[in-house]
């Protein structure tokens, strides 16, 4: 839940305004009434009738009056919003609770709230309340829903007050704001496992040197409370003080999730496009991964990690899985297709982040590619452990149903160089489940282990 600081509107008079200001809030029956009165008073003094002069006045006056009384008196109306939750799923409702409190002495007459929110969320919410007396409280509550992801603020509240005849009214905003966050889905995957995994501890349970939770790389001063028996003799006699040593633990196991964002490697838009697809799926590895124990990286074809955290990208050693999973999820709702024509800049990153190994886990999201770009992410899978590809080529999501690809075509031909380098590649077809096409990725693993192909180190669960 997150909850808007309180904003306060007060209906005070406003002193450069003047007539023409006052005169702006009346509404459409103040303007006929006006109208009227002075039509009427006019009549009556062409045709010299008093009484109608009388009528003409009162009709004239009851508008102004409203609004003079409206006008210059002080309203003071706190109003806060509390959004439950901020982020959810695409095709998710969220709650929107306002509350509007009179902290004046006086009653306010009938109130109407509007609450400005994005098309895509559902109409304006309007809601009218009653007299509040002062002191009073009034609670009211929409909901929100939308199938795109993105953030979507909400607010700021308007809040109209009128006279009790609907003369006049005055329309005053609250400064505060929220943002609701729609995140891609999140589909549960089953716990499949690559043959030479060890659970947690990734490739060969490799280790890193570590003591008291930072890395060192070599000896460091002692610390009270360290075990004399990681004294370190020799560091201390060359610097002259008490020097422990390293201690190693098993190094966390990497995982990194390639989304393809190239604007013509896909074809459609909306919520069931294939570009949505694999997001979705991008989001459901990652939270899949980081519940396993994996650190776990985003990167695009651009390149770069995403979003900016550590030097390295990865996420979720040093932080909650479930914090890490929010700020992954932030950053894949307002993803969007890059202007990239290749993916060779994300070739580099994988290349760059080499340090003595490979790193861990690679799943990638394709759209389409075409020979060039297939043997780039071909050359990808020397750096890593174990390559998963799920590829959605534009002729299976151009057709309704599709199934795999056909023996010609070309999906099927780049398919096939990628499991020759050492992938196990999966063609997407329309509207397939992730958890179906993730446990078909591990039968074609599997399947290509007893048929004598290409071994895959490392594991992914």
């Amino acid at each position: 839940m997150t909850r808007a600081g309180a904003a306060h509107a007060e209906n005070d008079r406003e002193g450069r305004g003047g007539v023409r200001t006052a005169l702006a809030g009346l509404t459409t029956r103040g303007r006929s009434f006006l109208a009227a009165g002075i039509a009427a008073a006019l009549c009556a003094y062409v045709l010299g009738q008093l009484d109608l002069l009388r009528i003409g006045l009162l009709l004239a006056a009851l508008p102004l009056v409203c609004a003079t009384v409206l006008y210059r008196t002080r309203y003071r109306v706190a109003g806060s919003r509390r959004l439950s939750p901020a982020r959810v799923p695409a095709g998710g409702e969220a709650r929107v609770h306002l509350r509007v409190d009179n902290v004046s002495r006086l009653p306010t007459g009938l109130l109407m709230l509007e609450d400005r929110v994005a098309y895509v969320l559902g109409p304006r919410p309007r809601f009218v309340l009653d007299r509040v007396e002062p002191g009073g409280r009034r609670e009211v509550s929409y909901r929100v829903r939308s199938d795109l992801r993105g953030r979507y603020p909400l607010g700021p509240l308007q809040l109209r007050l009128s006279d009790p005849f609907g003369m006049y009214e005055l329309t005053r905003s609250f400064s505060a704001y929220d943002t609701l966050t729609v995140v891609p889905r999140v589909e549960p995957l089953a716990p499949v496992r690559l043959s030479g995994e060890s659970k947690g501890y990734g490739d060969g349970r490799q280790r890193s040197p570590v003591l008291a939770g930072e890395d060192d790389i070599i000896p460091r001063g002692y610390r009270y409370g360290d075990d004399l028996r990681r004294v370190h003799w020799r560091s201390t006699a060359r610097h002259g003080e008490l020097m422990v040593r390293r201690e190693e633990q098993p190094q966390r196991a990497r995982c990194t999730v390639l989304l393809d964002t190239r604007e013509l490697a896909y074809r459609g838009s909306g919520p069931d496009s294939a570009f949505e697809w694999a997001v979705s799926g991008a989001a459901s590895v990652l939270v899949h991964m980081l519940e396993r124990g994996y650190s776990v990286r985003l990167l695009t074809d651009t390149g770069s990690p995403v979003p900016d955290g550590t030097l390295d990208g990865f996420t979720g050693a040093g932080q909650e899985s479930a914090d890490a999973a929010g700020l992954l999820l932030d950053a894949l709702a307002v993803i969007d297709h890059s202007d990239g024509a290749g993916l060779s800049r994300a070739l580099d990153a994988l290349r760059g982040g080499l340090q003595g190994g490979t790193e861990g886990l690679l799943v990638a999201f394709l759209g389409d590619l075409d020979e060039v770009q297939a043997a780039v992410v071909a050359r990808m899978r020397r750096h890593s452990g174990a390559a998963v590809a799920f590829v959605l080529s534009g002729a299976a999501w151009s057709h309704e149903p599709a199934g795999a690809p056909a023996p010609d075509d070309p999906a099927e031909e780049r398919l096939r160089l990628l499991r020759e380098a050492g992938w196990t590649a999966v063609a997407v077809p329309r509207g397939a489940a992730l958890d179906e096409m993730w446990r078909r990725a591990d039968h074609e693993r599997a399947v290509l282990g007893a048929t004598g192909g290409t071994a895959l180190g490392g594991g992914w669960s």
